[in-house]
């Protein structure tokens, strides 16, 4: 068994004060691309995952969903990795949860959606979202989901950039918190819920409130090349500019040529 498992794109994240388990609101617009990793899923004599040394996340799943099910991890998992490791476009979230689908379809018994969404949400914040088909709000933690009916019709530019070192995403919100970043949660959500109400044509998604946790002077160079939003993707670095036409996106990228990594994806619907 094998399947694909996609980027995401964080259209916006608007985050809040710090909760009472620790971490902190947010508001966020999740969005799938074509970019994507492939897992594949096998029978074996114990739990394997292979393909990618670093993983943690896809091991942890297929173990937390082997003791819900009462069962052996007796699997073989193994990543072929496209999307860019640490880059806030959730490769790692959704191949755990791609695993998780994946592994839950083997089992005598496979567990009820909510019973799998609870393993994801135990997970991380981004793995609910991968289990689930179409653009979707996240809120609370991020793991509170509501589909979102937003325009598919445009071209993503993704560009890594070079020289920059992901921080943790702890590191990212501790800056957060120290320049009282939670300041007016309550204004930019409502902003946010505005534009969402108003979202008919990709353009409109321009007037979604830029993220809360990073920046990066490519976001205003994509805007100089053309494109209708650009921003932060997560917790970075990787940074998205949209377009209404390839052509518009394929030129940019030649101009961001010597700025990193760039990759052009369009949204997709389902994992």
């Amino acid at each position: 068994m094998r399947a694909s498992a996609s980027a995401k794109l964080n259209l916006a994240l608007v985050v809040g004060p710090t909760r009472e388990d620790g971490k902190h609101e947010v508001a966020t617009v999740l969005q799938r691309i074509d970019l994507g990793d492939r897992v594949a899923l096998s029978a074996a004599p114990r739990l394997t995952v292979e393909g990618y040394a670093d993983d943690t996340i896809v091991r942890h799943a297929l173990e937390e969903l082997a003791a819900t099910a009462g069962v052996e991890a007796r699997w073989r998992a193994t990543i072929t990795k496209r999307i860019p490791v640490a880059a806030g476009l959730g490769g790692g979230s959704s191949d755990a949860a791609t695993a998780l689908r994946l592994a839950n379809d083997t089992l005598a018994q496979p567990l009820p959606a909510a019973e799998l969404r609870a393993i994801a949400a135990r997970l991380g914040a981004d793995v609910p979202f991968f289990l689930e088909s179409g653009p979707q709000l996240g809120r609370g933690d991020g793991s509170e989901l509501s589909l979102l009916e937003l325009p598919q019709d445009y071209w993503a530019l993704l560009v890594l950039p070079d020289g920059i070192e992901k921080e943790s995403t702890a590191a990212v919100y501790r800056r957060f918190d120290e320049r009282d970043g939670a300041s007016g949660w309550e204004e930019r959500l409502a902003r946010l819920e505005t534009a969402l109400a108003s979202v008919a044509r990709p353009r409109d998604l321009a007037a979604l409130p830029p993220n809360d946790l990073a920046t990066s002077p490519l976001v205003a160079e994509l805007a100089r090349l053309g494109a209708f939003r650009a921003d932060v993707s997560g917790a970075g670095p990787a940074v998205y500019g949209l377009f209404l036409h390839r052509r518009h996106a394929e030129a940019a990228r030649r101009m961001l040529r010597g700025a990193g990594r760039t990759w052009l994806a369009v949204p997709t619907w389902y994992g």
